[in-house]
């Protein structure tokens, strides 16, 4: 018989009571089998993993109140802190010193502005917001000096102007290397003169003539005006009309002008050689002793011919010289006793050669019409003129190259175009092929000063057809 003990019947009680609750809600502790509850009937519940989950929470739990409450606290106690209110005191301010107080207004700052196409000072001067009086008082003050009644478009003028849109000075140039400034400050406007350096950079170009002579100088890197230089340059020995051919060739030194290392414009052309159905021309600028500029052939011989051989820019002679020519307009048979050269209408035609006009005025047939007597033997006329150059009339005298009127179809003509004739004692001569004296060469003196001026010239020339002649042979 067994000893009765009262803890053992307790503990057998438990453990009765245990499988019961256990067989009761089986599939509860199934679906937490991951815990310690189930991890054998006979063993105790083990609180391992579970007292390190509560003891973290629990320090969690203090951490936060210990930090974050109290400082939740500051702030709404800063918040409920009502700020000191604020008082507006009035302070005397102390006088601005003298100097301050008399101090000039900012300087008026000077306003540029570029003469636009068809514009007049007056205009330019209005649209400023001045007066014709202010106009007036500047040129008074220029005194005809600086032609300001015919402007250029592109012409830079500045204007200083004060702050009740007075004027007070006025700047402009007189010409590329002068620039005047008048101020109109004082009682009387005061003039002030400031030179300008001009700079001259100095190019090489070369071209060779597929089409025409303004087509290969542009292809060069000519400008027109450089292109024009270089036709009126050999224009007395060559026809550029009707003598240029393909494979021609040309080499230019030429110079262009900068004003303060701004491009200003294209200056001369100081040396060329150009090659026309294989004869060689060459050309350089010389200023004589005198202050007079030339061109001159490398022999020191001048290139300016007594006449013009063609006395305007054409684009294509229309009717030769001719002992018996249809005439287009009378249909019949007469003589043509000039060269017929088709230009637009208003292309400017010039004077062949120095001389005195001895006709001016209207000719049957010829239309608009005038003869130059050149010197005893020699004479020019020029007819079917759409109107005449100012200012001239019989007695007056012109120079070579002088415009003298313009081209027209005035008279019996079909279309416009120039009709010229080349007289020598009254009687006509062909001018393509008349003989015109050659021009006498320089002076010992100065042929010795001419070759010392070209020889830096003439071996740029030598040098650039030598690299020619490299670049064509690889």
């Amino acid at each position: 018989m067994s000893e009765y003990t009262p803890g053992a019947a307790h503990g057998t009680h438990r453990a009765t009571l245990r499988r019961n609750i256990q067989r009761r809600h089986l599939r509860y502790y199934l679906r937490a089998a991951h815990t310690s509850v189930l991890r054998g009937v006979r063993s105790p519940l083990a609180w391992g993993r579970e007292r390190l989950l509560l003891t973290g929470t629990a320090l969690l739990l203090l951490i936060l109140t210990l930090i974050v409450i109290p400082g939740w606290a500051s702030v709404l106690h800063l918040e409920a802190a009502a700020p000191p209110p604020l008082h507006t005191l009035p302070l005397a301010v102390p006088p601005l010193p003298a100097a301050v107080k008399d101090a000039a207004p900012p300087p008026a700052q000077w306003h540029e502005v570029a003469v636009q196409p068809g514009q007049t000072l007056s205009q330019v001067f209005a649209a400023e917001g001045l007066t014709p009086g202010d106009l007036q008082r500047a040129l008074d003050a220029d005194a005809g000096q600086s032609n300001l009644a015919h402007l250029k478009p592109g012409e830079q003028f500045g204007f200083l102007i004060g702050p009740q849109g007075e004027l007070q000075a006025l700047r402009y140039d007189r010409d590329e290397a002068t620039r005047i400034t008048l101020n109109f400050l004082g009682a009387a406007a005061t003039a002030s003169v400031q030179k300008r350096a001009l700079q001259r950079v100095t190019h090489v170009a070369h071209g060779v003539i597929e089409g025409s002579l303004f087509a290969a100088g542009n292809k060069a890197g000519l400008s027109n005006a450089t292109v024009f230089e270089l036709a009126k340059v050999f224009g007395y020995d060559i026809d550029f009309a009707q003598e240029l051919r393909t494979g021609d060739h040309f080499t230019v030194v030429y110079d262009d002008v900068y004003r303060d290392g701004r491009f200003l414009r294209t200056g001369r052309v100081l040396a060329a050689e150009f090659v026309n159905q294989g004869k060689r021309y060459t050309a350089f600028r010389y200023e004589s002793p005198n202050g007079t500029a030339g061109y001159y052939s490398e022999d020191g011989r001048p290139l300016r011919k007594s006449f013009l051989r063609t006395p305007v820019d054409f684009t294509r002679i229309s009717s030769y010289f001719s002992a018996a020519r249809m005439n287009p307009v009378l249909h019949i048979v007469r003589p043509h006793d000039g060269v017929d050269y088709a230009a637009p209408t208003g292309t400017p035609i010039f004077a062949a050669g120095d001389g005195v006009i001895r006709y001016h005025g209207w000719e049957s047939g010829y239309g608009n019409f005038i003869v130059i007597q050149h010197n005893r033997d020699i004479s020019t006329a020029y007819g079917h003129m759409s109107r005449f150059a100012k200012g001239l009339h019989v007695g007056s005298r012109v120079h070579q190259g002088e415009v003298i009127g313009y081209v027209g179809m005035t008279g019996i003509a079909t279309g416009p175009h120039l009709h010229y004739e080349f007289r020598v004692d009254g009687k006509a001569r062909n001018p393509l092929t008349v003989t015109l004296p050659k021009p006498e060469p320089l002076p010992h003196a100065q042929l010795l000063a001419f070759k010392r001026v070209i020889t830096p010239m003439l071996a740029q020339l030598q040098r650039a057809d030598g690299n020619i002649r490299l670049a064509s042979a690889k």
